[in-house]
């Protein structure tokens, strides 16, 4: 009894979680960059009701602490740290700062955690610009953004009525994910009903390019614009099993792969066959088509004289392989 009594005192004479941490500083000569960590990350996962003040300025303190105690920092403490002063309301473009030079000042690449609370602030902001431009620095440090991080984008696009990054968002969301969340689906559903979206197309195309442009593509979308403006009709259908749409009845075409994935498929194959073969012989056959463009089409003798032999008395038939020049 005595001891909770004990307890109960010291509750009610400290002074909140700043002076909890203000000991742990001051007591501890020296902490290891994992308690650091630590620090920061309930800092970042804190009850802002909590604090007197915004957990931000607790984080800073932490952070120049560890700094000067020579504890190095790793990419989980600049993240923990930009996600508490992200969250400040003025401290997007600091966070960003933090983030962007982890490289530069610590050796440290940044991951696709350490962008999403920027782009969560500039997003709440409004701030499109500063938002393309982290997207802009992810690309630079070869992280790629998922679908969390595209719906932020698309949202600040949308708000900004800037009807080329939508599409350009929309694009890449398509590549990234097979289905979109809730949340996603609600942000597109708000740009499609936007009268910026309804203003966005281009008032003349050329039909040819258009198709050509699909066949390049797959068949699925020509990615060249907006064409043509007017409402959009926005609602949510079902698909069924055959491929039909139950809003307006049209079957949904199947989509082959662009050129670029082709050629990425082409050059995988070409990989293999060259780690696999012992002599020249594919590396000739490469340099002989490259010759001979012209060609459309190139039968394989070997595999036509094989063709449907898969019995007991079957083998290479020459007959079948005379077929070919008839």
């Amino acid at each position: 009894a005595a001891g909770d009594a004990t307890r109960r005192k010291r509750g009610r004479g400290g002074k909140g979680p700043n002076s909890d941490l203000s000991r742990t500083l001051t007591d501890c000569t020296r902490l290891a960059a994992h308690q650091y960590n630590q620090l920061l990350h309930l800092l970042a996962s804190a009850d802002r009701a909590a604090f007197p003040a915004h957990p931000a300025a607790a984080a800073r303190r932490v952070f120049a602490h560890m700094l000067g105690a020579g504890a190095p920092p790793s990419e989980a403490t600049i993240t923990s740290l930009a996600r508490v002063v992200a969250a400040d309301a003025e401290g997007a473009d600091e966070a960003f700062g933090l983030v962007s030079t982890m490289r530069e000042k610590y050796g440290l690449a940044p991951r696709l955690r350490s962008y999403s609370p920027v782009l969560a602030a500039f997003r709440r902001a409004g701030e499109a610009g500063k938002a393309y431009a982290v997207e802009t620095h992810m690309a630079a440090s070869a992280v790629s953004p998922e679908e969390p991080e595209l719906a932020t984008l698309l949202e600040v696009s949308a708000k900004a009525g800037d009807a080329d990054k939508v599409y350009e968002y929309m694009h890449k969301l398509r590549r990234a994910v097979g289905c979109v969340k809730e949340e996603t689906a609600e942000v597109l559903e708000g740009w499609f009903r936007s009268d910026k979206a309804a203003t966005a197309g281009k008032a003349e195309w050329d039909v040819c390019q258009v198709k050509d442009a699909i066949v390049a593509n797959g068949g699925g979308c020509h990615q060249l614009g907006w064409l043509q403006s007017g409402l959009w009709t926005v609602q949510r259908v079902k698909v069924g099993a055959e491929g039909k749409c139950a809003g307006c009845g049209c079957c949904l075409a199947s989509v082959d792969i662009d050129m670029e994935d082709t050629q990425k498929f082409a050059d995988s194959i070409s990989g293999l066959a060259l780690e696999r073969e012992t002599k020249a012989n594919f590396s000739q056959f490469q340099e002989w088509l490259e010759a001979h463009k012209e060609y459309e089409a190139i039968v394989d003798g070997a595999n036509i004289a094989l063709y449907q032999q898969n019995f007991a008395e079957g083998g290479f038939s020459l007959v079948q392989s005379s077929w070919m020049l008839l």
